[in-house]
């Protein structure tokens, strides 16, 4: 069993709060939940979204009924309750008539979830995001020479708990597989009314394709055969079904110019390369570029989020040879980091020297990764 950051889930509750944990599905969101209440202290009730019976109790809005369902309890634990119409308002509800009670809900589509729970839960809530395992996380329980050992596994085939504990290639390779194709597609088609599951699937494989470049809308509708408004929705679907993240990006000025276009990553590596099929190892690879960026970029970002350190993440391009691959702005201060897989030290690009003489700038190869996201 791998320890998550999350495990100390006591420290998050508080009476009269709900606390509601996003995450991709598969993720370990309900691993968590049952963990920590085999060995908590409060009487507890554990129930699924997916139960009917829980639709008609906290989708009733009828107070009584609200609070016959948790008489007796002293935490409620809600698993996939963006399943649940109206979940927000009957959390809203059982916290008011139990300002004692604490409750956990947890969501594989911030999409939905986020939609119900806004509103109603104002200043009731906590909200987090579990990701795929971390590196920090498997530091825990591994050294660090461990750790640069298993590289290219995370790279080829990510971080997704069945994957990383899975025995053989093989048994990593139909893990993602059935990840890719079931139950993140899954979710994405559940939304919004979406029933073209092969427009989709080509926007994936397109977006898996083009990881670590500026994406186009237009480009990408005129691929896919729909107009740019459609694939702009399908974009925000997919970030809010946790399967990408957009990266914005900053033009030749950083500290005035923002620009329109951006870069599309994955949440984890190992679900890209299912998208495109392709595991094959690093020394064979002609992507393995775009691999290393996309894993140092979600690296970085869960160790910002279990941190606590917030901070706002763009990439630079000032012209075809003045890019960065990702500026972090915290607390005013511009920090620039260049991925390098191979190659020489690019060195600091003179433009940008010359419009941020403050900001500081580092390359993150081979040799120094782990200090970057651990």
């Amino acid at each position: 069993m791998i320890p998550r950051y999350y495990d100390d889930v006591d420290a998050l509750l508080k009476p009269g709060k709900v606390l509601v944990i996003y995450g991709p599905r598969q993720v370990g969101k309900t691993t968590l939940i049952r963990r920590y209440l085999e060995r908590c202290a409060f009487r507890h009730r554990l129930v699924t979204g997916e139960d009917i019976r829980v639709h008609d109790v906290l989708g009733s809005q009828r107070l009584d009924v609200i609070r016959d369902f948790a008489e007796g309890y002293d935490l409620i634990a809600i698993d996939e309750a963006q399943r649940i119409p109206g979940v927000g308002l009957g959390l809203k509800m059982l916290v008011d008539a139990r300002p004692d009670i604490r409750v956990i809900a947890t969501g594989s589509s911030s999409f939905d979830l986020a939609g119900q729970v806004g509103e109603p839960l104002t200043g009731r809530k906590r909200t987090l995001t579990l990701y795929p395992i971390a590196q920090m996380e498997l530091a825990a329980t591994s050294s660090r020479f461990d750790l640069r050992e298993r590289l290219e596994e995370f790279l080829v085939f990510g971080s997704y708990p069945e994957v990383v504990t899975a025995g053989s290639t093989d048994a990593k390779i139909q893990t993602l597989q059935e990840l890719a194709s079931s139950y993140l597609l899954k979710d994405v088609l559940a939304l919004d009314g979406i029933r073209n599951s092969r427009v989709i699937s080509d926007l994936l494989r397109l977006l898996a394709l083009q990881v670590g470049a500026e994406v186009s809308l237009t480009e990408l509708g005129t691929q896919l055969g729909i107009n740019q408004k459609t694939v702009d929705r399908y974009l925000d679907i997919l970030e809010k079904s946790f399967v990408i993240f957009r990266l914005p990006g900053m033009g030749r000025n950083p500290r005035t110019d923002i620009r329109k276009k951006s870069k599309y990553f994955f949440y984890d590596t190992g679900i890209r390369n299912a998208i495109l099929s392709s595991f094959n190892r690093m020394a064979l690879r002609n992507d393995a570029g775009q691999l290393w960026e996309n894993f140092l970029l979600i690296e970085r970002i869960k160790r910002q989020a279990y941190g606590g350190r917030h901070a706002n993440l763009y990439f630079w391009r000032a012209d075809a040879r003045g890019e960065i691959d990702l500026v972090e702005e915290v607390d005013g201060a511009l920090h620039g980091f260049e991925f390098k897989w191979g190659g020489k030290d690019p060195g600091v690009p003179r433009e940008w020297q010359n419009n941020v003489p403050d900001g500081s700038f580092q390359v993150v190869n081979r040799d120094n990764w782990q200090d970057f996201v651990l």
